[in-house]
Parts: C-alpha cells; structure tokens; sequence
C-alpha cells in the first residue's frame, strides 16, 4: 500500500490527509502491463487482514490474475510506503518490518503451470532473502525448462540483505539466466560489488542474455543486444515526482515487444510511459491507458 500527503506538495511534516494506492514494484509493473492490454496474474504473499482486503480489492479493479496471491498469518505484514509528491528533496519511507512479500516460497511456485504463460517477470526486491529467493530461483528452473523468456527489474533495495558479497552473488547467479536484464547504474554496480557495473552489462550481454537495459536517469539509457549497443534519451516533462518510473517504464516496454514493436521503438514506448507517471500522483494509479500512450508520444514527435 502506497500513502501519499494530500494535496499535492505536501511534506509529510505537515500532512493532514492522505491517499491511499496500490503499490510495490511487481503490483506496479502488473498495472502497468494491464492499463497497456497485457494481462497478467501476480505472485506474491498478502497479510490476511484489512490491508491485504484493500490490496486484493485493487488487484481486481485492475484486472490482475490474484490467483497466486496468498494470505499469510498476521504476524507478517503488507509492507507500506508512505511518499511525498515533491521533486526536491522527496522522502519515500517504507516500511517493512516482517514483510509478507519475502514469505513467499517453493510450494507457492509449484502451484503454478508455466505452460499457461508467455513469459515470466521477476522483481529483484525477492531476492532478498528466503523464503522468496529460493522460490524466484525455483520458478526461474521451471521457466528455463519450458524456454519461456525471463526478465527481471534489478528493483534493489538495501534491506534484508546478509552482506554485500552475497547481494553480488545472488544477482549475478540469476542475471545469468535471464533473456531481458532491466536496470539502473547503481543496480548493475551492486551486482558487481564495485563501481563499473556498466562492465557488468557489457560482459552479461556475450552470455546469454538477448536485450540489457541500462538506466541512468536523466542521462537516458544505453540498450545492448548480443551485436548492438544503442543510446536512448528520455521524454522531458514537468514532473512532479520521481518515483513510479521505473514500473511504468517495465509495463510500456514489455508490453510493445510483446504487442510486436521493434525493440527501438519498445525503449522509447517504455520512457514515454515512465515520462507521464512522473507528471501524476501516486504510481499504480497514474499509469496511462493505451490511448494516453500513444497520444502523448504523438505530441512529443509533432514537436
């Protein structure tokens, strides 16, 4: 559950109201693929209580599968973020003690028949810990047999964690099993465990991954394939936040590879969907619908 000051600018050090929003990386790239006409089913592990009510009623006004989506004991808790709409200086405050999501294990995964699905998405803030890194690594072996694509948003998170060295372990085991690697500079330097994670990608991509994605903010990004390396821009906006981009940037770009878009024109549908996210409030709820899409890249190329 995401919690946002209202109205809009709003510190939370003066907060009087908030709203309330579907939230975390793996429900976000869900809506975002839905808004965008790719359907989609989340696995993941919700509190059996009030919170996980809401969350299960947001997952259905969405049009996302919650069929794998199983309510643990209470004592394990829906983790919450509480977010300022403000570009400067934005505070973003999670918390997340005995969080649900990381209880998700192997018997989750075997629920699951992979030759129902087209591709399998992982959020990389399951690899934490366990339960739930054992079971990305299960579900990632049950892909692999079936040779569904792979793809994972690095989504790092510096909690949970046993050290660095296994932080660069865990990432670089499961990098090497993906077909589509999508991450930022200090993603790619974790995994690394130095500061030239872009060597990291460049190494990755002769190795069995098809498509690397590289973020570096408002510097654009750098997209490599096994025989091309490609540098791409982003859409300038008025943003009125930073977050929420990265989510909306996984649902506009896998959701045009899979609707047939060159892998060009996949990047920039990707960075237009993260362009409008940033200009709204909340994250889940600010993902643009299809038309909205494609109306806002018209403009940005009539310009």
């Amino acid at each position: 559950m995401d919690i946002y000051p209202e109205p809009l600018g709003t510190k939370i050090d003066d907060v009087q109201n908030f709203s309330t929003h579907l939230g975390g990386s793996a429900a976000n790239t869900c809506v975002a693929l839905s808004k965008l006409n790719v359907a989609s089913d989340l696995v993941t592990c919700v509190s059996d209580d009030a919170i996980g009510n809401y969350i299960f009623k947001k997952l259905d006004d969405f049009n996302i599968g919650k069929k794998f989506c199983r309510r643990i004991d209470k004592k394990f808790q829906t983790q919450i973020a509480v977010v300022e709409t403000i570009l400067e200086n934005n505070q973003s405050i999670l918390y997340r003690n005995n969080s649900c999501d990381l209880q998700l294990d192997q018997s989750d995964i075997e629920r699951i028949n992979f030759e129902d699905y087209s591709s399998v998405f992982i959020s990389g803030v399951t690899l934490s810990s366990n339960p739930s890194r054992d079971a990305v690594f299960l579900a990632v072996e049950k892909a692999t047999a079936l040779k569904l694509p792979l793809i994972i948003d690095l989504d790092y998170r510096p909690y949970n964690w046993e050290s660095d060295e296994k932080k660069s372990e865990v990432y670089k085991n499961i990098m090497n099993e993906m077909d589509v690697i999508i991450g930022n500079d200090l993603e790619f330097n974790i995994a690394d465990n130095s500061s030239d994670g872009l060597k990291l990608a460049q190494t990755l991509i002769q190795k069995k991954p098809s498509i690397i994605i590289y973020k570096m903010g408002e510097k654009g990004s750098k997209v490599y394939t096994k025989d091309s390396e490609q540098d791409f821009g982003i859409y300038n906006v008025q943003a009125i936040k930073p977050t929420g981009a990265g989510d909306a940037f996984n649902g506009g770009f896998l959701s045009s590879l899979y609707q047939g878009f060159s892998l060009e024109d996949s990047v920039k549908r990707g960075s237009a969907n993260a362009a409008i996210v940033v200009t709204k409030v909340g994250c889940s709820s600010a993902m643009p619908n299809l038309e909205e899409l494609n109306q806002f890249i018209k403009q940005k190329e009539e310009i």
